[in-house]
């Protein structure tokens, strides 16, 4: 199960750190990451995270975003900085997770972020 934490809405210009945790029972987590999806438009990687922590972005957000994650917490963080209400969209985590039966994907709930101009 994941679950995100810290949309909310926030000025143009200003930052909100997101993230969301694993929990569970589980072998590994491997890549990790953020989608979002604006109203009308469909579901968009953000940012990715390898377990051995390569990153990879899209380039809408590639200099005003970091993705990060804590494996001892099993958490995903990403930090938004210079936001522009191009960015207002529900913002869902993901996961690769690993069981004793499967590995498969995972998704958040998703959290609202609204940037307002």
């Amino acid at each position: 199960q994941l679950q995100a934490f810290g949309g909310g809405l926030v000025q143009a210009g200003g930052s909100l750190r997101l993230s969301c945790a694993a929990s569970g029972s589980f072998f590994t987590i491997g890549t990790m990451g953020w989608y979002r999806q604006a109203p009308g438009k469909q579901r968009e990687m953000v940012a990715i995270i390898r377990s051995g922590g390569t990153t990879y972005y899209a380039d809408s957000v590639s200099g005003r975003s970091t993705i990060s994650r804590d494996n001892t917490k099993n958490t995903v963080y990403l930090q938004m900085n210079s936001l522009k209400p191009e960015d207002t969209a529900v913002y869902f985590c993901n996961a690769v997770i690993s069981t004793t039966l499967t590995t498969r994907d995972y998704w958040g709930q998703g959290t609202l972020v609204t940037v307002s101009s």
